[in-house]
C-alpha cells in the first residue's frame, strides 16, 4: 500500500460514487488527505486529481460546464496525474451518441457509442445492454497503473456507452463485450478507465494504489 503524504482531489459535480472513491483511496493511500470537491482552487493545489462520473452524459456535461470542471481537468492534466472514471472517461471525448448526441469537452480524440440493441457475442448470442458486471480487461501497453496487475485481470462495468478501440492510438488497455471497446486510454498525465476500480477488489484497489504512487508523464 501507499504511504504517500499527499492530497489528492476527487472532483465532485454532482455526478459520481464519491464515497466510495474516495474511501477505496484512503484505504490504499492511508498517508494521504483525500477530498471531494467542487472547489477549483483546490483542484489546483491537490498533488494528483480524480475525475469520476455516473449517469447520462447529458446531465454530467450540464454540470461540468456549470461548474467550469473542464477548465479545472485540463488544467490538471497539464501538471499533475489525473485518473478519470467511467462517465468522467467519456466526458473526456470528442462527443457522445448518448441523448441524442452531445458535445463533449474534447480533450481526448474518438467518440463515445451506443451498445445497440441487438449486441451479440461471438457466438451469436444476445449480451444484455448495459454492460455491467466483471470483463476481462487487455492491457495493450505497459504502463505504472498496470503495475502488479496481471494481463486478462478482471473488472467491474456498468456502461451503456463505450469509447472505441479501434485506431484510437491513446488505449491502452481494451475489453470485449460484443464489440471491441477501450477500457483505458492514456495521453500524459492523464490515465482514463471505462471500468469502477473502486468497486473491482483487488485488482482495483492495486490500479488505485499504482495511481497514487504515480507521478505522472
Amino acid at each position: 500500500m501507499s504511504d504517500f503524504r499527499d492530497h489528492i482531489a476527487v472532483i465532485d459535480y454532482g455526478m459520481g460514487n464519491l464515497h466510495s472513491v474516495a474511501k477505496a483511496l484512503e484505504h490504499v493511500s492511508p498517508g494521504a488527505v483525500v477530498t471531494v470537491t467542487s472547489d477549483p482552487q483546490v483542484v489546483e493545489n491537490a498533488d494528483r486529481v480524480v475525475f469520476p462520473g455516473v449517469g447520462a452524459i447529458r446531465d454530467c456535461m450540464q454540470e461540468i460546464q456549470r461548474l467550469n470542471i473542464g477548465e479545472v481537468v485540463k488544467k490538471a492534466i497539464n501538471s499533475k496525474p489525473v485518473l478519470a472514471i467511467c462517465v468522467g472517461m467519456q466526458a473526456l471525448m470528442q462527443n457522445s451518441e448518448e441523448n441524442g448526441g452531445i458535445d463533449c469537452l474534447k480533450i481526448m480524440p474518438g467518440q463515445v457509442k451506443y451498445f445497440g440493441d441487438n449486441l451479440v457475442d461471438n457466438h451469436g448470442q444476445k449480451l444484455k445492454v448495459p454492460h455491467m458486471g466483471w470483463n476481462n480487461v487487455n492491457q495493450s501497453y505497459d504502463h505504472p497503473l498496470w503495475h502488479n496487475i496481471k494481463q486478462d485481470s478482471r473488472f467491474y462495468f456498468v456502461h451503456s456507452y463505450y469509447v472505441e478501440a479501434v485506431n484510437n492510438p491513446n488505449v491502452f488497455a481494451t475489453c470485449d463485450y460484443g464489440k471491441e471497446l477501450a477500457a483505458s486510454i492514456q495521453q500524459g498525465n492523464l490515465f482514463a478507465v471505462q471500468f469502477h476500480p473502486e468497486k473491482s477488489a483487488d485488482a482495483g484497489l492495486q490500479l488505485l494504489n499504482n495511481f497514487c504512487q504515480w507521478q505522472g508523464a
